[in-house]
């Protein structure tokens, strides 16, 4: 977890950088790239299909991007986990797209959506659930210490999903960020996290496994 050395490994940090500063670039864009790239369920009804996993990488400002920033940053830190790109692209874009069409299909009344926060809870949930089954990606069992760690964030992650399903009311504070926030992004990002492990086997460690190269087989010697 967050005193290992695997925290500065370069696997760990890249990717997670590289989405930070894709969503700084699309924020230098401004209205301009918020119009082109939001959730607009009007103009996903029309076929623009790619604003289902667009809306993701825009946010409303830049406080609102920074709090993301931050929520990548300590996932980096609490789920630290050397995943190869194309993984890391496949949780992205199924997480994003399976809160997107949530939204769609379920809560009919929203118009627009934007930011990075319901995938980020939906990465949460991909990192903590393994610590807590002691399902390390190297085969090798989590400490007490990280089953712990692991199992408080995971309770306060519920308990917060929680309080905003029953009272409507978000942590985070909608003056600051500009606008409404979504809670049922955090929900339905989630949702989908843990479909997507149990389908590609995140909880149990065999997406992680299948992803790290094979030892070449010894020719045995005559």
């Amino acid at each position: 977890m967050i005193t290992k050395s695997i925290v500065r490994s370069r696997d760990v940090c890249l990717w997670p950088l590289l989405l930070v500063l894709l969503m700084i670039v699309a924020e230098l864009f401004g209205d301009a790239g918020r119009a082109a790239l939001e959730y607009e369920r009007s103009l996903i009804a029309q076929g623009q299909w790619w604003r289902l996993l667009t809306g993701s990488l825009v946010h409303l400002g830049w406080y609102h991007l920074m709090l993301n920033a931050i929520g990548i940053g300590v996932l980096v830190l609490l789920c630290p986990q050397a995943l190869p790109p194309r993984i890391w692209l496949r949780r992205l874009a199924l997480l994003a797209l399976g809160m997107s069409l949530c939204l769609y299909a379920f809560v009919p009344n929203l118009q627009t959506y934007v930011g990075m926060s319901g995938v980020i809870h939906g990465l949460f949930v991909l990192g903590l659930v393994p610590q807590l089954l002691r399902r390390a990606p190297d085969g090798h069992p989590y400490d007490r210490r990280d089953r712990i760690i692991a199992g408080l964030c995971l309770a306060y992650l519920l308990g917060k999903l929680g309080w905003e399903l029953v009272t409507g009311t978000p942590v985070s504070d909608e003056a600051a960020i500009g606008g409404h926030v979504v809670t049922e992004s955090h929900l339905y990002g989630s949702l989908s996290a843990f479909v997507y492990g149990l389908v590609f086997g995140s909880f149990s460690g065999r997406e992680a496994r299948s992803a790290s190269p094979q030892p070449l087989p010894q020719e045995s010697i005559k």
